[in-house]
């Protein structure tokens, strides 16, 4: 059971705290009870969805302990590796062909390939579906090919493919690499003091700019036939990188005189020196693999690591290698005739998001699902300095990560789901875990007052218009949706919103929330999410619901709900702000829409009434929810996700919590 008394966490990250002291949430304040043995006047047909919902989860957990869902994301997975064996001359792959099934599978009615279900054609995804599959011998001049072909040609021609896909078209010879970016290998020595450092940079761009470094200065060339070259797909002879007339009247254009230099000391650099920064840079990258599941433990850099591989001339055998091929073919979900690949795995976020589900339902920490679960949890906390130190030295190492194992990358969003499950479902043994990583939470909140996910960071606007920064995610600044899980840790662990660390979020929180009243969602798609991650955490921390800046939010979410209960939001609305809130509807938004509403007026509401309705009316037989639609972000307006458990966990979060709040109205 959960003992009475609140923790008292020092803002000194490191002071010792007594591992008898208890825990105790303002908000929760203890586990629900088990629905088999408390009448709580709910429903039947609810009662049957959360228990039918409660079993589904609990099946799926692994033997060790954990969760883990498929973890999807668009074509450009399966195109890039395709691209990658081809520019390691390893074409006779037997997998190549299945891989080439899924991808040609993707292509929609225009021709292009989108970045999500529904999406319009995306010219750097469909430039390089059309490369992979011409190199896996499709006809360019099939019916699929030509019409593949008149997309890119529509969306301006293979030349407008960002930096990234223009390093893949240079390394097969499509491309001078002028074209490309110039990425010195230099900047590791550039010191944290300057505006552009490799640690001002968010963590994911860290691990691919490096071995792009590599690659640029070395420019290894794949020499392909000419019969399997995509010279069709542009729409100008003359293509490079730099090109600029007149005087700089943006920071654009300095960025591209920035380069144009680069390239012009990269004719004749200091020898010496550069020899010494690609030596530095590869040991960064091979210190970065170690204990990992692959560079940065994310598809882009670890496709990337084997370029880097062969352009350093490692041997086909050599040990790093072959482990770099291994995690990549992990990512692998085979089936009879096609393979599909994952960006990364997602166990100890789906496993954080399920023990919370569970918890809510009722699960108790005596059980053997809570206490393998908790067990798992624990051996993934990350003991050992990474990269976040350089940023944030003064706090005892913790945290978790996202994936099996990437000991180097623990986030906030991770760790703060750990942190909660931890707390509802954890034994005594739990705590002192518990308390390194609200320290170490608390060490990372930066300035501004909310907390973005990898690093304690600030916002450095003018990087986002570097050559190579069109992946739309070159920094990683403070957002409200971390921001209000953050806040949500905080109250399960016994703070209120009275702390100055709480006052600070909540400021940072108003100042973000958007003139509709919702706020942005990094993570998730989107103003549904982050607008329920925000009321969440404020209701968590206990801050008053009353509030004129949060009824908007209210009046917001009941603005986007749909008639039949349900709420919906494409990736579109990155896009278009005048699609916030707007999409086809999904389970695991419509749970985001209930709790926030919850969170703010309670479960009597009727708008939480029809939401929670729509959920009962629309569960599998299974126990489980249909979710075709993606609602998990990686980079906005670049990179989705298809979370697969989402549409099971969240929906039970929202039944048990709906189920509890009625029986204990706070």
């Amino acid at each position: 059971m959960v003992p009475s008394k609140k923790m008292s966490v020092s803002t000194s990250p490191v002071k010792p705290v007594s591992p008898s002291m208890p825990l105790q949430s303002p908000v929760f304040k203890s586990a629900p009870p088990s629905p088999s043995t408390d009448p709580t006047g709910i429903r039947p047909d609810i009662e049957s969805a959360l228990t039918n919902a409660r079993s589904a989860l609990l099946s799926k957990q692994h033997d060790a302990g954990y969760w883990v869902g498929e973890l999807q994301g668009d074509s450009i997975l399966e195109s890039e590796y395709i691209l990658l064996k081809f520019i390691l001359g390893q074409e006779s792959d037997p997998e190549l062909p299945l891989i080439a099934n899924y991808l040609r599978k993707q292509q929609q009615a225009d021709g292009g390939w989108a970045m999500y279900p529904g999406g319009k054609a995306d010219i750097s995804g469909t430039v390089k579906a059309y490369f992979a599959l011409k190199l896996m011998g499709d006809d360019f001049q099939s019916p699929t090919m030509l019409a593949a072909c008149a997309k890119i040609h529509e969306l301006g021609g293979a030349e407008r493919c960002n930096s990234f896909s223009n390093f893949y078209l240079a390394v097969l010879g499509q491309i001078n690499y002028d074209a490309c970016p110039s990425i010195p290998p230099e900047i590791v020595y550039l010191p944290k003091w300057l505006y552009f450092n490799l640690y001002a940079v968010a963590a994911w761009t860290r691990t691919m700019i490096l071995p792009l470094a590599i690659v640029s200065t070395l420019r290894p060339i794949r020499t392909l036939r000419p019969d399997q070259g995509i010279a069709e797909l542009f729409t100008s002879s003359e293509f490079s990188l730099g090109k600029l007339r007149g005087l700089p009247n943006t920071w654009g254009d300095l960025f591209q005189i920035i380069d144009i230099a680069l390239k012009q000391y990269d004719k004749l650099p200091l020898q010496h020196t550069r020899q010494e920064a690609l030596r530095d840079a590869e040991q960064w990258l091979l210190e970065h693999m170690e204990g990992s599941e692959g560079l940065g433990a994310i598809f882009p850099p670890m496709v990337y690591m084997l370029i880097v591989f062969r352009a350093l001339g490692y041997a086909e055998n050599h040990p790093k290698v072959i482990e770099a091929h291994r995690h990549l073919r992990e990512l692998f979900i085979r089936e009879a005739n096609e393979i599909r690949i994952q960006p990364c795995h997602s166990p100890v976020w789906d496993t954080g998001l399920a023990l919370h589900a569970l918890a809510e339902s009722g699960l108790k920490p005596d059980t053997d699902a809570a206490r393998r679960a908790c067990r798992w949890l624990l051996e993934k906390e990350c003991r050992t300095a990474g990269d976040w130190q350089k940023n944030c030295a003064e706090v005892e190492p913790s945290g978790w990560y996202f994936e099996f194992s990437n000991p180097h990358y623990p986030d906030v969003d991770d760790t703060a789901m750990a942190v909660v499950s931890l707390r509802r479902c954890g034994e005594p043994s739990a705590r002192p875990a518990i308390r390194r990583g609200l320290h170490w939470l608390l060490a990372f909140q930066n300035e501004d007052g909310g907390w973005a996910a990898f690093d304690r960071t600030r916002e450095r606007p003018l990087l986002e218009h570097v050559p190579f920064a069109d992946h739309n995610a070159m920094q990683d600044p403070s957002c409200p949706d971390i921001t209000g899980r953050v806040l949500e840790c905080f109250g399960h662990c016994g703070f209120t919103a009275t702390r100055p660390m709480a006052r600070r979020a909540i400021d940072f929180i108003r100042n973000r929330q958007e003139a509709e009243g919702c706020w942005f969602g990094r993570w998730g798609v989107n103003y549904v999410y982050g607008t329920w991650q925000v009321l969440t955490g404020l209701k968590s921390i206990g801050e008053k619901m009353d509030r004129d800046y949060i009824r908007r939010a209210v009046d917001w979410l009941r603005s986007v709900q749909k008639p039949d209960g349900s709420f919906g939001e494409s990736c579109d609305s990155y896009e278009d702000a005048g699609l916030k809130g707007i999409g086809e509807s999904t389970p695991s938004q419509t749970a985001w829409g209930a709790m926030g509403l919850m969170a703010a007026v309670g479960p009597n509401d009727p708008a939480v009434a029809r939401a929670i309705q729509w959920l009962v009316d629309h569960q599998g037989a299974d126990g489980n929810w249909e979710e075709s639609f993606y609602t998990g972000t990686g980079f906005p307006k670049v990179f989705y996700l298809k979370y697969h458990l989402y549409r099971l966990y969240f929906p039970l979060t929202a039944l048990a919590r709906y189920k509890r709040m009625k029986q204990n109205p706070l």
